[in-house]
């Protein structure tokens, strides 16, 4: 459970973001090319809110929920905060901690590398959506350097199934979260007009 601090501190930080995102047609650019800020936004609602619930609770994602526009509800933000305070829930039981997790036909994870995962999701897809809506993303220093070794640990794994990018060259006084940024291949620089 020691990732659980940080799991808390990421689902707040993508609570804040969501918040942040302004009402109408959700059509910006985002980092995630292949991606426009309404799908972006659903599939961080998706796997960072309710799939961090059901990886908890050891179930799969309803067939429905992979093609459900959680953008279209009212108050969707508000509906994810709430959805990531249940997750943290079901989270701060240290039975969820125990044990595999399945992902998908037969393939499992450790429920830590679970956790971590969904820390990614919460952070890397949060700065996405937070510059694709003009906020800025808050990360606390300790998360920072959690979020890094994740990165770092599934980065070519998650380069070889094109889910990152090449690494970005960074100054070498880069911040540790512009590094986590970097190493999945997002640029730190990165803004609308890009």
């Amino acid at each position: 459970m020691e990732l659980l601090p940080h799991l808390t501190a990421s689902a707040a930080e993508a609570a804040r973001i969501a918040r942040g995102v302004p009402a109408g047609p959700l059509t910006a650019a985002t980092p995630c090319t292949d991606m426009d800020l309404k799908a972006l936004v659903n599939h961080w609602v998706l796997y960072s809110g309710y799939g961090l619930e059901k990886r908890a609770q050891r179930q799969p994602l309803p067939e429905g929920w992979l093609t459900r526009d959680f953008t279209a509800e009212p108050d969707w933000a508000e509906a994810y905060a709430a959805q990531l305070d249940r997750a943290l829930a079901a989270w701060s039981d240290p039975a969820a901690w125990e044990g595999d997790v399945e992902i998908g036909e037969g393939y499992s994870m450790p429920a830590a590398t679970i956790a971590g995962m969904i820390i990614k999701e919460h952070l890397l897809h949060g700065w996405d959506v937070a510059k694709a809506s003009g906020q800025e993303i808050r990360v606390p220093e300790d998360t920072a350097k959690v979020l890094y070794e994740i990165v770092d640990e599934h980065a070519e794994l998650f380069r070889e199934y094109k889910g990152f990018a090449d690494p970005v060259v960074l100054p070498a006084d880069a911040s540790t979260f512009d590094r986590a940024l970097a190493l999945s291949g997002r640029d730190p620089s990165w803004t609308p007009a890009a």
